[in-house]
């Protein structure tokens, strides 16, 4: 009986895609933005690595948080998506990372279509430095 339940799961979960599909992410680094001067400076983006982006997509909308400090606003930018797995460093400007000690950055990255239509959302956190 139990096998018969399992069974009868994991065809339920790949017949709905649950498996068949992997989720829309982002990797960030650091590389490619100017290192902290003592105070934040609008700097070009890092470089970034994207996978399972959704169908669909021309253009990435990308946002940085710090998560201890979140009223500052770093703000982000927006790249054009071609089909490629990374993000080159400078595809945008933004207000780089400067704390006092170590902070987290939460990176946020929307998928459009040509409409601007959202086709998916993808985040990471990152610490600095």
């Amino acid at each position: 009986m139990k096998r018969f339940l399992m069974v009868g799961l994991v065809s339920t979960v790949v017949a709905t895609g649950a498996l068949a599909q992997s989720a829309f992410s982002i990797t960030p680094t650091w590389e490619g933005i100017t290192a902290c001067s003592g105070r934040p400076i609008t700097s070009p983006s890092p470089k970034f690595t994207v996978a399972n982006v959704p169908a669909g997509t021309v253009e990435l909308e990308l946002k940085m948080v710090d998560l201890d400090a979140p009223t500052f606003s770093h703000g982000g930018g927006k790249a054009a998506y071609a089909g490629k797995a990374e993000l080159p460093s400078g595809a945008f400007k933004f207000v780089g990372p400067c704390p006092p000690a170590t902070h987290r950055y939460e990176w946020t990255v929307v998928a459009r279509d040509a409409a601007g239509k959202r086709l998916g959302t993808a985040s990471a956190t990152i610490r600095y430095p």
